[in-house]
């Protein structure tokens, strides 16, 4: 019975919907008449457009649920519905503008249409939770519950007791912990851990039952799934193990097989992708556009220095692989062999080397360390896929030998040219500090967060702090 009043309920809140929706459209056609400067003409152009807007509204209103009416919601995702419902139904409108060639339509108007009705639908949606929230306070439109409990159900027992305005009454607990006896059993019916669910939910009224342990019993949880859906009783699994889920998961397929994959590393698939073509196309055009400065670095550190322009040394890349990195030469051609003597003279912590007066560097590698010009060629390995424009600095296989296991992680994206280490005074962090950084980076990775870094690096650069 509540789930059929329920049903009716919802196609009533989408009937609303369009009611307010055809509200907000006259107002806003009279809004842009009083308030905003120039003549709005009246045409019928604007009843067919008003006629549109009723099946369209419904229909999307449908398709994104909106309407359905949920006990806990946060306002902000019904405001973020509305919001998308609208968006799309605008686009659609502007569709059927242009193929219908109703001309005398104000674009500004149905701008302001979306605003007010974004507004409209959104506050009337609030007004109406806060009368239900009151309601089922007064114990109306309850729904009874029984939960499946052990001594970890404390919290979510306590939660739906006080939270009286979700309008859910606990009518049994099954279980055996002693604390939850202790603590609710005066005022909650207690019943066997091995009670029969099919003549619990066939000898009472249950309109839900929620399993919330710490342990999975996958055989148990199985029959009671499909002995709720036999008789049509809504089951719930509760587990603080859906925090790291929500988080740190995505669905995969494999074929036609489901997978739930863990990874605390980006999986947006489309924003990866863009970030891939950005890398290369970036890195073409430096290439190109940058040539000149190439050749001239190139003849300077030909004419002041013996050896090579090009410095080649092994790193390593996204999960352990390893590759070559392109570097200007900075140094004397035999540094590698004097840098045993100088393993004493190491300033940073950690498995990194680095001396501030480097005796093995050239006068020209000190001017172009300052201004970073020695990194240029890595946008070769940009190009050639190694590296991205953006992530954390590649290191070299004797610094990953002496890694913690932590800060492997950030070998977990592919390795970059720039990342928030480079751009935060390199020079004064410790390395625990700026594995960190790194971390941090892959934590919260986002193209624009790629765009921020960027723009500092350029600014660091041309500042001059040899970032």
């Amino acid at each position: 019975m509540i789930r059929e009043n329920e049903r009716l309920f919802n196609n009533f809140l989408n009937i609303f919907d369009v009611v307010i929706t055809i509200i907000a459209f006259i107002l806003a056609y009279y809004f842009r008449i009083f308030t905003v400067a120039g003549n709005l003409i009246y045409s019928n152009e604007y009843i067919i457009l008003a006629l549109l807007i009723i099946p369209v509204w419904f229909i999307l209103l449908k398709i994104t649920n909106v309407q359905t009416f949920h006990r806990v919601k946060p306002y902000s995702l019904i405001l973020l519905e509305y919001f998308v419902v609208v968006v799309i139904g605008l686009s659609i409108l502007f569709l059927f503008i242009f193929i219908l060639k109703l001309n005398s339509i104000s674009r500004l108007a149905l701008l302001i249409f979306g605003i007010i009705d974004v507004s409209a639908l959104f506050i009337s949606r609030i007004i109406i939770h806060s009368i239900l929230k009151k309601y089922r306070k007064k114990g109306y439109n309850t729904k009874n519950i029984v939960i499946i409990a052990d001594k970890s159900s404390e919290n979510f027992i306590s939660k739906m007791i006080a939270k009286k305005e979700w309008g859910f009454k606990i009518t049994g607990l099954i279980t055996d912990s002693k604390k939850i006896i202790e603590k609710f059993g005066s005022s909650i019916k207690i019943l066997p851990i091995n009670e029969n669910i099919n003549q619990l939910l066939d000898n009472q009224v249950v309109d839900e039952l929620i399993y919330c342990k710490k342990d999975f019993d996958e055989n148990r949880i199985r029959k009671i799934i499909y002995s709720c859906q036999e008789v049509g009783v809504a089951f719930r699994l509760q587990s603080d193990f859906f925090n790291l889920i929500a988080s740190k998961s995505h669905i995969n397929y494999f074929g036609e097989i489901p997978v739930l994959t863990f990874a605390n590393t980006p999986s947006n698939f489309i924003a990866l992708k863009i970030k891939e073509l950005f890398d290369f196309i970036f890195s073409f055009f430096a290439i190109l556009f940058l040539s000149p400065v190439f050749f001239g670095i190139a003849i300077i550190i030909k004419v002041t220095s013996k050896g090579d322009v090009f410095f080649r040394q092994e790193r390593v890349g996204i999960r352990g692989r390893t590759f070559f990195l392109y570097k200007f030469r900075t140094m004397v051609a035999n540094a590698e062999d004097l840098k045993a003597d100088l393993e004493s003279q190491n300033e940073v912590d950690g498995p990194v080397f680095k001396i501030k007066d480097d005796p093995r560097i050239t006068k020209i590698g000190k001017f172009l360390r300052k201004t970073s010009l020695d990194e240029l060629p890595q946008f070769f390995n940009v190009l050639k896929g190694d590296m991205s424009v953006v992530g954390a600095r590649p290191p070299v296989p004797q610094e990953v030998v002496e890694y913690e296991r932590w800060q492997l992680r950030r070998l977990s994206m592919k390795p970059g040219i720039t990342c928030i280490w480079q751009v935060s005074g390199r020079n004064e962090i410790s390395f625990d500090e700026w594995m960190k950084l790194d971390l941090e980076y892959i934590d919260n990775w986002s193209l624009k967060l790629d765009i921020i870094l960027i723009l500092k690096t350029i600014n660091t650069v041309f500042g001059k702090t040899g970032y």
